[in-house]
């Protein structure tokens, strides 16, 4: 699958959840392919972006990026300047119906389930979801392919 139509639907899909409230963009270091199943794959990058979407204020910017790893692999990355995550809690997001803030989760309408189904759709893949987030500093959800996955 060719990943800049898959990340150009998805920002045009975050783009209308966000109702034009967050700048959300595309960058690619290049049009990369990958070995998978293009609707899980889709699956897994719309879920992290609609969390940025969902999890950030109004005016923030959400990317969507691709770039090359020095290791012959490859990352899509959702990044966000929000709020950011306290590191205490990054460990168990990816945890079944766990919830950094349960009133805000609740609010937005989520079931918790999210993140697991993205871990287990990049485990499928022979990937990785990797979590970079300080409070005030934004949140970096990285999934990470293995040069096998390249094409």
């Amino acid at each position: 699958m060719s990943l800049e139509p898959l990340l150009q639907s998805v920002c045009a899909d975050a783009l209308a959840l966000s109702h034009q409230r967050h700048t959300i963009t595309v960058a690619l270091e290049s049009d990369a392919r990958l070995l998978g199943s293009e609707q899980e794959i889709r699956s897994a990058v719309s879920n992290l972006a609609f969390n940025a979407v969902r999890y950030t204020p109004a005016g923030s910017q959400i990317t969507l990026r691709w770039k090359a790893g020095a290791s012959g692999g490859g990352y899509i990355d959702v990044e966000d300047n929000g709020e950011g995550i306290d590191p205490v809690h990054i460990p168990r997001l990816t945890e079944r119906f766990y919830r950094v803030d349960k009133g805000r989760s609740t609010a937005t309408g989520g079931t918790g389930l999210g993140l697991a189904i993205v871990k287990h759709v990049l485990l499928r893949h022979d990937a990785q979801l990797q979590i970079e987030s300080l409070p005030g500093k934004g949140a970096l959800f990285r999934c990470a392919f293995p040069s096998s996955r390249l094409v």
